[in-house]
């Protein structure tokens, strides 16, 4: 299993971000109240937000750092993201999203590979048969393969997620959850996902991280953080499950 560990101190406006987080293959599942730095965080990590001072490494690799005058673009990053809302291209058909990261910058590929690669990885998520179709006409779990489609096609190294299932109903959720949690067994890299759905957490069996106030408060497996919550919060979180 891949080890991993990921440092970020950052300032976004008047927010303060100081977290480090580490682990293995398992995934870890960014759960907090509003406001506590979670999406933030994974924009940072990213490349995806403007920062006033940071300090951002993966591994010894420095991402950003404001002292040093390093700023690696979001494109060479080798992190697959994807936002709340999955970030689909509406004037883009199913397999141009997906193949759009190979159209620039050093993942840049020939226009036929980009298209054989895209398709590729649409099977492996079985929905090669949305290749040619418009976003507009995906259901709610299609468009999140898609958008799952697009960041793997990459090969990254690390894998944001962003509340995933956030945008689908209940039934189609279930479905959808259970894919995933077999997607990201699949995918055997480190990956973070916000979630604030204890079910997700255990669905996909994440280590549990905390955050608060742009800082980790609590950490561990879902049991041992359901035994001793830190606060009300996690207490009401654990238990909606």
């Amino acid at each position: 299993m891949t080890s991993w560990h990921v440092s970020v101190k950052a300032r976004i406006g008047t927010f303060d971000l100081d977290v480090s987080l580490a682990g293995d293959a398992r995934p870890v599942a960014l759960v907090g109240p509003n406001g506590s730095g979670k999406t933030t965080l994974l924009r940072v990590i990213a490349g995806a937000i403007e920062v006033q001072q940071a300090h951002v490494t993966i591994g010894d690799v420095v991402l950003e750092s404001t002292d040093q005058n390093v700023h690696v673009p979001i494109e060479r990053r080798r992190v697959g993201y994807v936002p709340q809302g999955y970030g689909l291209f509406s004037h883009l058909s199913v397999v141009e999203n997906v193949a759009f990261g190979l159209s620039h910058g050093p993942n840049r590929a020939p226009v036929r590979e980009r298209r054989s690669c895209a398709l590729r990885v649409l099977e492996d998520l079985a929905c090669g048969h949305l290749a040619d179709r418009g976003v507009a006409r995906l259901s709610g779990g299609e468009q999140q393969r898609v958008a799952l489609a697009r960041a793997l096609v990459l090969n990254p190294e690390l894998l944001l997620l962003d509340e995933p299932l956030a945008a689908l109903d209940a039934s189609r959720r279930r479905a959808v959850r259970s894919f995933l949690a077999e997607r990201l067994k699949a995918f055997s890299r480190p990956s973070i996902i916000v979630t604030h759905d204890v079910r997700d957490v255990a669905a996909i069996d994440a280590a549990v991280v905390v955050l608060h106030d742009g800082r980790v408060v609590q950490q561990g497996l879902l049991d041992t953080v359901r035994a001793n919550p830190i606060n009300d919060f996690v207490a009401e979180f654990v238990a909606a499950g």
